[in-house]
């Protein structure tokens, strides 16, 4: 007799502090309850080196503010069946977004050339210190939640969310109903 195949489930961390992900670990006890219903095939704790193909359900955490959010956002809606925006971050850019006054240039100078320490000083660079290679993703021109990216099926707003309405959501999910988690959470909560 074979076993019914689990619901494929992923968890995501865009820009975004990785609160959301620490509320879903305070399912504490629930989380092994969950482990029996569900395969994690991704998560920033298995951190897979690519996202998974034919997802049931990625919970993502975080706003799209560089090159290397939006490939993941677009191949995250590509290979899930249902998307949740997790925390304000990805439902409404929150603090991510502050930065979007300021052209991209002007954060990459303010945070690697004026608050760079090392090499300190044109005299240090004339030591021939090895230069400081800086190796990050391209911002995007502004950063936007994840909705304004791909279709998004369910919102659970929160900063981060109570894991109560994380336990919530993926569990009306899993029994095939359609969660509606403002009852246990809201903006900012």
């Amino acid at each position: 007799m074979s076993e019914a195949k689990k619901p494929r489930v992923a968890t995501v961390w865009l820009d975004g502090c990785s609160g959301c992900h620490m509320s879903f670990l305070d399912l504490d006890e629930r989380l092994i309850a969950l482990a029996g219903l569900v395969d994690v095939v991704c998560s920033p704790v298995v951190d897979p080196k690519e996202f998974p193909l034919d997802v049931d359900v990625t919970l993502v955490e975080g706003a799209v503010s560089s090159n290397h959010d939006l490939h993941k956002a677009l191949l995250i809606r590509e290979r899930s069946k249902v998307v949740i925006s997790l925390g304000d971050c990805a439902v409404t850019g929150n603090v991510p977004s502050m930065r979007n006054p300021y052209h991209p240039s002007e954060l990459f100078y303010r945070a690697y050339v004026e608050n760079g320490t090392w090499p300190a000083s044109p005299e240090d660079r004339k030591k021939n210190l090895p230069v400081l290679q800086v190796n990050v993703p391209t911002l995007e021109g502004h950063c936007r939640p994840l909705h304004e990216i791909i279709k998004v099926d369910v919102f659970i707003p929160g900063c981060p969310p109570p894991p109560d309405a994380i336990f919530y959501v993926l569990t009306e999910l899993l029994a095939g109903r359609t969660p509606e988690p403002s009852t246990l959470t809201r903006f900012g909560k």
